[in-house]
């Protein structure tokens, strides 16, 4: 499990996006997201720079922990 901070999310809108941007490069992934802590845990096969970069593109910033 690779854990993230990730800053500027607010809502439910910002869970869906991240979750389905990481799953859009793999199908598998399991998203868990933490709003008030402001973390995202990603189970996958991706490269955790990988996931960052996905992250970046949706207009986050991030940082793995």
């Amino acid at each position: 499990m690779q854990t993230f901070n990730v800053q500027g999310m607010s809502c439910g809108h910002c869970v869906k996006a991240i979750t389905q941007a990481v799953q859009a490069r793999d199908s598998a992934a399991q998203v868990q997201v933490d709003l008030g802590a402001r973390t995202v845990q990603v189970q996958s096969s991706l490269a955790p720079d990988a996931v960052v970069e996905i992250i970046k593109e949706e207009g986050y910033e991030v940082s793995p922990v």
